[in-house]
């Protein structure tokens, strides 16, 4: 991958983060379902479920505007760790899932991608 190619990649990946966020934020039943989480059944529980959606969303779209930001100033050693914090914030939500038992696929299968431009980007 180019050193031109990188950051477009890295900016799809703000774009996908950034959606997944408002996503979560105004649809929380929808976004749930990305986890295999079953959706509460009570009226209470589904006020925190939908409350800590939110919270999933605004830190999926505070990850992409991070993108964006390194990006547009052209500073490419902050957007690769960047890139590579978010693998990892994707592999933990993985994790959450497998202690679930099922869904961890969903956030594992794109770790290694946002890993992988990180690390062209820093030029690992």
């Amino acid at each position: 991958m180019t050193n031109f190619a990188s950051p477009i990649a890295a900016n799809v990946f703000g774009t996908i983060f950034v959606f997944f966020g408002i996503n979560a934020v105004l649809r929380p039943a929808n976004a749930l379902t990305f986890f295999e989480f079953t959706p509460p059944s009570s009226l209470q529980d589904k006020k925190m479920v939908n409350s800590l959606m939110a919270v999933y969303g605004v830190r999926d779209i505070f990850m992409g505007v991070a993108m964006y930001s390194a990006s547009y100033f052209g500073n490419n050693q902050v957007l690769g760790w960047i890139l590579i914090a978010a693998s990892g914030v994707a592999f933990a939500d993985g994790i959450v899932c497998w202690g679930h038992g099922k869904g961890h696929w969903n956030h594992w299968g794109y770790a290694p991608m946002l890993t992988t431009v990180g690390a062209l980007l820093l030029r690992l």
